[in-house]
């Protein structure tokens, strides 16, 4: 959501419910406290709330009233004289008299405190310039202290919609309000944002839905409905063949790994083509899958008869052979469907950029950071890329996935769509080949593509969290992933 969007959502709910603006800071303030109470149960932890001058700094009031009420210590740091805010003004006169809860001028020389949570409510995600002076010194303070810090909706100096370059507060949680800014996602931010949650503030969900954005969430609720029904009297043939174009000599693991992901994720059969002496490879690790040999023993040369499939996968592990080359550019021209290219398939566009021209519409790319920075010109900062990708997406007609850790996938319509699933234990080898198999196996089955790529980059992060549950994320390896794929689906049936 941008800054611009989550304004007029305020406004809209403010009119719609109708609610006061006062009211409404009240109702986020309280939600705010339940999670803060929810990540720092001990009684005796104290919090410092470091409140501004505007609408930021009056909720950062309210919560710290809300806390009080819960019997927490808490201290407010703030300026009196420096506050505009009219719903600030009134949140501090509502403070109590309390002898545990004291209010600490920061318009004069004070003390850092050494013990207990930071909470940052200086600025939120309307602020307009950078901080200097007073303001920048401040979070200069906050930044030096070893406690700590949670800052409520957006790190006050980090901009939600543009790249930040001035100093900001450097949060280790940071409590979005409603839907995270576009800047909380990029990895340009993560120092500043640290981990991200995500808190319901109970705005005005009709004029959400009526508000026209081109940046999305994926959710539980939109994936549900993506998962093809299993019928009673289905067989194998309901669900589709999928095909996938993986591995090479010293590389066979990739295609083991995508076939298993695959037929995991629904589809009725699953044909590896790989080189010729993979077959007993093939045959003993995936005794599900069929195996098709390639003309050649140890790499892929040749474009196969595609007509009995219905959807293809390539790239994982083939390397990048002139013969696998020509191979590949022969495939990209002679298919008639979109498919589903990752790794060296992407590695060989990057060499070939020509060739992309020549890839089938409709088609996914799904590229790390990596091999995003190899098929395209680098760029400066987040946004600029999720503008190149956007654009790339619309010109070209083609689906990408920038994997990240909050996987940005943009489509032929322009939409961009961001995954809140996942964990950095999935930064390990054959990850990527996984999805592949993923979307490969819900593409067989009918999904229109769209939905098939925001369903498996979603159950793709999911079944990585629960497997990160069980092994932790060090421990964590990409077969983790594939054996969770059935529990990450089956928990959507409870949503």
């Amino acid at each position: 959501m941008t800054t611009t969007q989550s304004r007029k959502l305020d406004e809209l709910t403010i009119l719609s419910e109708p609610i006061s603006s006062l009211n409404l800071m009240e109702r986020a303030s309280s939600r705010i406290v339940s999670r803060l109470l929810k990540m720092y149960a001990d009684p005796a932890m104290e919090f410092h709330i470091f409140c501004g001058p505007g609408n930021n700094g009056g909720d950062g009031i309210a919560v710290a009233r809300l806390l009080d009420q819960q019997d927490r210590v808490v201290n407010i740091y703030l300026d009196e004289n420096r506050i505009k805010s009219e719903d600030a003004k009134a949140n501090l006169a509502r403070l109590p008299k309390r002898r545990y809860l004291k209010i600490v001028n920061i318009g004069r020389p004070f003390e850092m405190p050494d013990h207990g949570i930071l909470v940052d409510a200086l600025f939120g995600s309307g602020l307009a310039k950078p901080l200097y002076g007073f303001w920048a010194e401040l979070v200069n303070r906050i930044n030096a202290s070893p406690l700590a810090t949670v800052a409520i909706d957006i790190p006050s100096g980090m901009f939600g919609d543009q790249s930040t370059e001035a100093k900001s507060i450097l949060a280790d949680h940071t409590l979005c309000l409603h839907a995270p800014k576009l800047g909380c996602l990029l990895e340009d931010n993560a120092h500043r944002v640290g981990r991200l949650q995500v808190v319901d503030i109970g705005l005005h969900l009709p004029s959400l839905d009526a508000m026209e954005t081109s940046y999305q969430l994926i959710d539980r609720e939109m994936v549900k409905s993506f998962i093809p029904h299993r019928p009673k009297f289905a067989h194998k043939g309901t669900f589709g063949h999928a095909l996938l174009i993986c591995g090479g000599y010293g590389k066979m693991g990739a295609a083991i790994l995508a076939a298993r992901a695959c037929h995991r994720s629904g589809a009725g059969k699953v044909t590896v083509h790989g080189p010729a002496l993979a077959n007993d490879i093939i045959q003993i690790s995936i005794p599900e899958s069929m195996f098709q040999p390639d003309l050649e023993n140890y790499w892929f040369s040749n474009c196969p008869d595609l007509n009995e499939y219905q959807s293809l996968g390539i790239g994982c592990g083939i390397g990048m052979n002139p013969q696998t080359m020509a191979g590949f550019h022969t495939l990209i021209k002679s298919s008639n469907g979109p498919m589903v290219i990752d790794a060296d398939g992407l590695n060989i566009l990057a060499k070939n950029k020509s060739w992309i021209a020549s890839v089938p519409k409709g088609s996914v790319l799904t590229p790390h950071p990596g091999e995003y920075q190899r098929l395209f010109d680098k760029t400066t900062d987040g946004f600029q890329r999720v503008q190149q990708q956007q654009e790339f997406s619309k010109s070209m007609g083609l689906f990408l996935v920038y994997k990240c850790a909050h996987s940005c996938m943009t489509t032929p319509e322009g939409h961009v769509y961001f995954n809140w699933t996942g964990n950095p234990g999935m930064a390990t080898a054959g990850s990527g080949d996984v999805l592949t198999g993923m979307i490969t196996g819900l593409l067989a089955q009918g999904v229109k593509t769209e939905s098939a790529l925001l369903a498996a980059v979603h159950l793709h992060g999911a079944a990585g969290d629960l497997a990160a549950a069980k092994v932790g994320m060090t421990s964590l390896i990409a077969s983790d992933i594939i054996d969770y794929i059935g529990p990450a689906i089956k928990q959507l049936e409870n949503v």
